[in-house]
């Protein structure tokens, strides 16, 4: 099993792609599941602050579960393996609920899902994203693109929910808003990594008709003011999503009442810092400093604590 040093799923895909070895004890599994989340502890803190003792080895699991997924449709360099892959990823769910999974993974899921009643669609709905990922490289509308999101980010907050036995109807409106508005944060940040490195528009065409842009104009060196508007208008949206869903960390006990205003400050402190750089997003990508950082925490603390 690889653990330590810098990620490399191909690693993992070599020790546990199809058919590679026969099914491992469930503490081995669990074990597997924190190593490989801990790999990724820069954008998973929630394993070493927020979460309990007891409920890290679910969190791993799901975790674990995601990443896969997300690798499998974003870290394959052909689109006939990567759908492949994926395919082969549902049928080891599919055990998890109907039958004896192998994959480490779906291992150490299966009781995750069992103790806290966790249905396949939020599962099966990333599985569909990451499809959908292969094939379709620009959005039509926003609508289109909210429709996205709901497969690529809504699930993972409604997963979330689960573990903590909080999936209520009055908190996966709130989840979802969230998740959308972090989705599309990044969207914003990441406009020249997406394009120049894979090939993807998330702006939506009648977006860029508009504000009378082209795709072309993308790749060209143009005066950024031509794209301010637009992407005032794309941040400013984002932003009311992550206003619209953060209610949800009053909602919530303790540490991950904190850790969810986090996450929703998180990608309001992106929207800030590409206002701060007046949209220039296609120069290069935002990014937070230690300031931004500092901030985002003392706002989730603020707002958690009533201010």
């Amino acid at each position: 099993m690889p653990s330590g040093g810098r990620y490399n799923f191909a690693s993992h895909l070599q020790a546990w792609g199809p058919g590679v070895r026969p099914p491992v004890p469930l503490a081995e599994a669990r074990a597997y599941c924190e190593r490989f989340a801990r790999e990724h502890e820069e954008n998973f803190p929630v394993l070493s602050f927020a979460v309990p003792a007891r409920l890290r080895p679910h969190f791993a699991a799901v975790y674990a579960y995601c990443r896969w997924a997300d690798d499998l449709g974003d870290e394959i360099p052909h689109q006939d393996q990567s759908l492949e892959l994926l395919d082969w990823w549902e049928e080891e769910l599919r055990k998890v609920y109907d039958g004896l999974p192998t994959h480490p993974v779906m291992i150490a899921l299966r009781p995750t899902v069992e103790e806290f009643h966790i249905p396949a669609e939020p599962f099966l709905h990333l599985l569909a994203a990451f499809r959908q990922d292969q094939t379709v490289k620009r959005y039509a509308s926003m609508d289109e693109l909210l429709g996205y999101c709901q497969w690529s980010a809504n699930p993972v907050g409604r997963l979330v929910l689960y573990l903590l036995s909080s999936a209520t109807p009055d908190n996966i409106p709130l989840s979802d808003a969230i998740c959308t508005g972090l989705q599309l944060a990044n969207f914003w940040q990441d406009v020249r990594v997406d394009y120049l490195d894979k090939g993807r528009i998330y702006i939506p065409a009648d977006r860029l008709q508009k504000h009378r842009l082209t795709e072309q104009s993308m790749a060209e060196p143009t005066d950024p003011s031509t794209w301010k508007e637009l992407l005032r208008e794309l941040v400013d949206e984002a932003d009311e999503w992550l206003v619209e869903g953060l209610p949800l960390a009053r909602r919530l006990r303790g540490r991950f009442s904190i850790m969810t205003a986090m996450f929703a400050e998180g990608g309001r402190g992106i929207l800030r810092r590409i206002r701060k750089e007046n949209y220039n997003v296609l120069s290069a990508r935002p990014r937070l400093n230690r300031w931004d950082r500092a901030g985002v925490v003392g706002r989730a603390i603020a707002y958690t604590a009533g201010f």
